[in-house]
């Protein structure tokens, strides 16, 4: 680019790298000469030789097939965009082994920072010098093990809370708990908050009326269990997006519509249900701005205790949650 100029090396860096004095003259030929060659800078070249860390943001979830994930990722890029920063997402497909090996691809790349959905399994110790080297660590949805550190989650106990709520409020008394792995966070506190909710209520609680069902057909068998035994279920607490989703699917096998429903988080299609699915929303999009934001501060140099942000969940009524027992 010098030769094709008629400048030198140095003079070229400066223009690219938006450093030292330059003439109007000068810039726009370098710049004319670039876009001719398809010229691109090497960000990891310039990186091993600077020192620096990259533009870049490294976002690990566990399922790039899951809607409220996607979402959250959004709502992350749209807010670092301005910053100038570049998200690059990858997959732990919920595993401590696949988390670990995006870990380690990403900090050699010398990411900025990292923003994190745990897997249910991982550990996070192997961190902590990162962390304690100002690399900006944001754990989303659900915290770290093992490292103290941001993050940000829905009101994961207090919206299931105030679902199952609701169900009682319509006369329910035998509410039937679908979750995800016992092992996650999300759904220790989504089936406390159920549990919070009978409490409330007077309500024994009853281990039988618990099932698991993290995919559609695992919960649509869940939920065929819960309708077919001899004392079934009158509404069904659904706690996560695919256990809904399951859970309508087994109920339309079984010809039942007279069943409650709430789900916890929104899905695209829940209006045009027969009834209309009644949810906990989460707010993804504010999850992934809260994450950023946290991020971007500290890179800016914020260096105090560990935030957790907690944004709120709400009800939505649709139809499926206020059918009688």
């Amino acid at each position: 680019m010098a030769r094709e100029v008629g400048v030198t090396a140095k003079t070229v860096s400066r223009v690219i790298n938006e450093e030292g004095s330059v003439s109007a003259q000068t810039r726009a030929r370098v710049l004319d000469a670039m876009s001719r060659l398809g010229y691109q800078p090497n960000l990891m070249a310039r990186n091993m030789r600077t020192g620096g860390p990259d533009s870049t943001v490294g976002l690990i979830i566990p399922d790039l097939g899951n809607p409220f994930f996607g979402t959250v990722a959004g709502g992350i890029e749209s807010a670092m965009r301005k910053r100038g920063l570049t998200l690059i997402v990858g997959s732990s497909e919920e595993t401590a082994d696949g988390e670990g090996s995006l870990v380690t691809t990403f900090l050699a790349r010398r990411v900025a920072g990292l923003l994190i959905v745990p897997s249910s399994d991982s550990d996070h110790r192997s961190l902590r010098v990162q962390r304690s080297a100002g690399l900006p660590l944001v754990f989303i949805d659900r915290p770290a093990r093992g490292l103290t550190t941001d993050c940000v989650a829905s009101s994961h106990r207090e919206g299931a809370r105030s679902g199952v709520a609701h169900l009682i409020a319509h006369g329910h008394r035998r509410i039937a708990f679908i979750g995800d792995s016992p092992t996650l966070h999300t759904r220790k506190e989504r089936l406390q908050g159920y549990r919070d909710a009978l409490a409330d209520a007077g309500i024994p609680f009853d281990r039988r009326l618990v099932e698991t069902g993290h995919d559609y057909e695992a919960a649509a068998a869940a939920v065929t269990r819960l309708l077919t035994r001899k004392d079934p279920a009158t509404a069904v607490f659904a706690a996560n997006n695919f256990a809904a989703t399951g859970a309508v699917l087994g109920m339309s096998r079984l010809g039942r519509r007279d069943v409650a429903l709430v789900g916890f988080d929104d899905l695209p299609l829940a209006e045009v249900l027969e009834p209309a699915l009644t949810v906990i929303a989460q707010d993804a999009v504010a999850i992934g701005h809260a994450a950023a934001e946290l991020l971007m501060a500290r890179l800016d140099g914020e260096r105090s205790k560990a935030k957790t942000v907690v944004v709120p969940t709400r009800l939505i009524v649709r139809g499926s949650g206020e059918l009688p027992p």
